[in-house]
This record gives C-alpha cells, structure tokens and sequence, in this order.
C-alpha cells in the first residue's frame, strides 16, 4: 500500500526518499524571531537549506531559504519576505516524477506534505541522484529485455549470480523465439518463389535488419523523450508526422544505396524490388518504433517495455512479408 495516513509507505515514493529533518516558523513570526529560532532548533540536523513557514493550522503557506532569512530586514514579518508559491508533492508520488520535478525546478530540497498541506518531511535532491540512477538503470534493462522484477541486481552486474542473470534474461528471449517462428512460417509460405528466384535470399537478412534497426532507433528516442516528459500520449500524430517524413528520407536513401548491389547480384529487376522492400521497410518499421511506446503508455504500461528485441522481432515479420510480397507482385511469380 502507499502512504494512507497510518504511517504506512511504499518503497520508491516520495515517502519512501523523504527525511524527518527540517525546521517550521508561524506564520506569526519576524525574522529575527525565526533567526532566534533557527539557531536554538538546527542542532545537529543536515540539510537544512529553508525554514517553513506554517499557520496556526499547521498548513504549509511558505518557505525561507537560509540566504534570504539572513538578508531580511529583522523587524519584517517572515510572511512579507517569504516564497508563496512553492512545489510540493504528496507522500505516495511516483519517484521518477518527483526526480522530475527536481530537474524541472532546480530547488535542494522540497517539502511532502498530505492532504491537508501539513508538512511530513523534505526530499533533498542528493537522494533524487541515487533515484535518477536507478531509474535510468530499470528503462535500459528494459530496453535490452532484461526483466526488472525482483530481486534486483542491486550489487550491480559484477556481483550478480550466474542464475540471477539467467532468470533476468531468459523469459523474453523464449518469448521472442516463439514470436520469430512467424517470420519462419513467412519464409515458408512463400518457398515457391524463394525457388523461382534463389537470389533473394541474399538481401533477406540485410532488409529485415535495417527495418528493426530503423524501429530500435525510433523507439529508443521516443522512449527517452517519454522518460524525460518532453513527448506526451498527446503527442503521438505530430511524431507520426514527423518520423514519417524522416524514415521516408532514410529509407530512399538507403534504397538507392542497397539497388546498387542489388543490379550487381541480381540484375534490375532484382534491383527494384530490393529498393522498393528498402524504402517501404524502413517506414514500416520506424513508425512501429515509434509507435510502440505510445501504446503501452496508452495501456498503462511501461514505454521501455518496446524493447529493441521486441521491435526487432516484429520487423522481422512484417519485412519478410513485405519482401516477399513485393516481389511476387512485381516478378510476377
């Protein structure tokens, strides 16, 4: 469970990162008065870079950094000197967006609060050091399909067990060989014209290929972007726009370079249907990319969850379809 008022915390929250160290002021006060107070409360405490300022109802109205405290005039009231309008976050907030909100504000420290704006603890931004770690960490394992679940590599990749790295990596790698079996049943289906004409089978890996490193690519940005909030759901049709526009781009340019070795393997013919599987591969397989992550945002999934593997795999079929298909129609096979 997350925080629920009993004192009851779920690991990587706000909660969880928070520390009981910091010093409040009433709204009541001057600055010399919470001077006074500062000096007869700091004690032994860290990290104390502001003083709180509260009401006669404990609510949380303000905040005083050290600096400014010390600059302020002594006989003003801490309410005329102090910052109204201050970020916050509630105990159960998600630690990736709290390390957020710290990249977003540069602030050292801020303070959780509950329901009612009283002051539960402070969040420093050397603990959000650790979390952005952690969390960076978790997304490239992800990306790699390297499964997060417990128990974690927390010892790092030196000190993880031979079965411990097994269990991690063997669930998608079986996943994604019984997905590749469709690109098997592909190829099969169309053995009569991999017979009619065997010289395709030389550009089948190199076309499929470029489609999942198309897609890889793709993903990996939007994923990242994801990460950093700079793409929302919202987002998607300007992306699909966008990155239908720049995969039509490569994927000419990589046509053009590919129907070269195509003239010289396997003449014209063989040239344009390995041009045309190119450029319409490497569309294909960049909007999959970057499509993927949008969708399992959408269903409340993990983004780094569209794996490079995954979308490779995916590729895969859809390339030795498109490949095989294109020639048929145009070969006439």
């Amino acid at each position: 469970m997350r925080y629920n008022g009993n004192g009851v915390i779920e690991a990587e929250t706000a909660g969880s990162l928070m520390k009981k160290e910091f010093i409040t002021i009433q709204t009541t006060s001057t600055v010399d008065e919470a001077i006074m107070h500062l000096r007869e409360t700091v004690g032994e405490m860290k990290n104390i870079h502001y003083l709180y300022i509260i009401n006669e109802f404990d609510g949380l109205v303000g905040a005083l950094s050290i600096r400014e405290l010390l600059s302020a005039n002594g006989s003003k009231p801490v309410t005329e000197v102090m910052v109204k309008k201050l970020s916050t976050f509630t105990a159960d907030k998600d630690q990736e967006k709290v390390a957020r909100i710290f990249q977003d504000t540069d602030l050292v420290s801020i303070p959780v609060v509950n329901r009612q704006n009283v002051i539960l603890g402070v969040v420093h931004v050397e603990d959000i050091l650790d979390v952005m770690q952690q969390e960076a960490t978790e997304d490239i394992h992800k990306m790699a399909s390297v499964t997060t679940a417990p128990p974690a590599l927390e010892g790092g990749l030196m000190d993880a067990t031979v079965g411990l790295l097994y269990r991690k990596r063997i669930v998608w790698l079986v996943i994604l060989v019984f997905m590749n079996v469709f690109s098997g049943a592909g190829i099969a289906h169309f053995e009569d014209i991999i017979e009619a004409n065997i010289a395709l089978v030389f550009f089948l890996p190199l076309l499929v290929d470029s489609g999942g490193n198309a897609g890889s690519q793709s993903a990996t940005l939007v994923i990242r972007a994801m990460a950093i909030g700079d793409v929302k759901i919202r987002d998607w049709f300007k992306m699909f726009t966008k990155e239908i526009t720049v995969a039509a781009a490569m994927g000419f340019t990589m046509a053009l370079a590919v129907s070269v070795v195509g003239v010289v393997r396997g003449g014209v013919d063989i040239a344009i249907v390995v041009a045309l599987t190119m450029a319409l591969i490497v569309v294909v397989g960049s909007v999959v990319g970057m499509s993927l992550p949008f969708i399992f945002k959408k269903l409340k999934l993990d983004p780094a969850t569209a794996s490079a593997p995954l979308i490779t795999s995916l590729c895969d079929i859809v390339g030795v379809l498109i490949y095989f298909g294109i020639a048929a129609w145009f070969l006439n096979l």
